[in-house]
């Protein structure tokens, strides 16, 4: 089962870093696999059980991927405390935009899913 679903993950890997070569190469390939990965899920309806189990396995792995970014933030020290202000910035902004993104969509969901009362308001 395990087998199973890390194999579909990465032949949507695959599909996905063919089509950024083929076509698209602005975005990346992992990228790319995910949005058809999601875009097979949400047709599909529901997570299978061995792509589920795959993805439970590689989640426990996922904290070892912050060791490289950390590493680079050591190393690039002095670069990073030079545009100090302009990445709190960046970081302040993207913060502010993406909660009043998630706020707006939740309130669409809440209100498509609500169930209609009997009066018709």
């Amino acid at each position: 089962m395990l087998l199973r679903g890390l194999t579909w993950l990465v032949l949507f890997q695959l599909l996905g870093t063919a089509i950024n070569h083929l076509f698209l190469p602005v975005l990346p390939g992992p990228i790319i696999g995910l949005l058809l990965l999601l875009g097979y899920l949400v047709i599909r309806g529901e997570v299978g059980e061995p792509l589920n189990l795959a993805a439970g396995s590689l989640l426990r792995y996922l904290p070892l991927l912050l060791v490289p970014p950390a590493v680079g933030v050591m190393v690039y020290a002095r670069a990073i405390a030079a545009d100090f202000w302009a990445i709190v910035g960046a970081l302040v902004l993207s913060l502010i935009l993406s909660m009043a993104f998630t706020g707006v969509l939740m309130q669409r969901l809440a209100r498509r899913h609500a169930p209609e009362s009997e009066d018709g308001q």
